[in-house]
């Protein structure tokens, strides 16, 4: 499957942004979902994941300031960004796998490009 990020960008500490990842290739119904982020410095860390029946996951440092949704018609994956903070200023990756766990452990078999975020304080 391959699988393009769009949507990164500037923003002001507090605003919004929202990503989209579009996958082709495959049936995009059959895999979950998530998105990564990659800070200058730093490693690459899991920022959430949907499943293939939309159960969703998030990391502490984002929960209930990002929403991760999917759109099946579209093959289309989304992080929605909210109350973002300068320490959010990342590239973010999507990922997808057949199998969640490897989503959720940063070993799926699929990433596509990163977009990058920028936020200003």
């Amino acid at each position: 499957v391959q699988l393009q990020a769009s949507g990164g960008g500037l923003v002001q500490a507090g605003g919004s942004l929202r990503l989209s990842c579009a996958a082709s290739g495959r049936a995009f119904g059959d895999y979950a979902m998530g998105w990564f982020r990659q800070a200058p410095g730093k490693e690459r860390e899991f920022v959430s994941a949907i499943s293939q029946n939309a159960i969703t996951y998030y990391a502490d440092s984002v929960k209930d300031r990002f929403t991760i949704s999917r759109d099946n018609a579209k093959n289309t994956v989304y992080l929605r960004m909210n109350s973002l903070k300068p320490e959010d200023t990342a590239v973010y990756y999507c990922a997808a796998d057949q199998t969640l766990k490897y989503i959720r452990s940063g070993t799926n078999d699929y990433w596509g490009q990163g977009t990058l975020v920028t936020v200003s304080s």
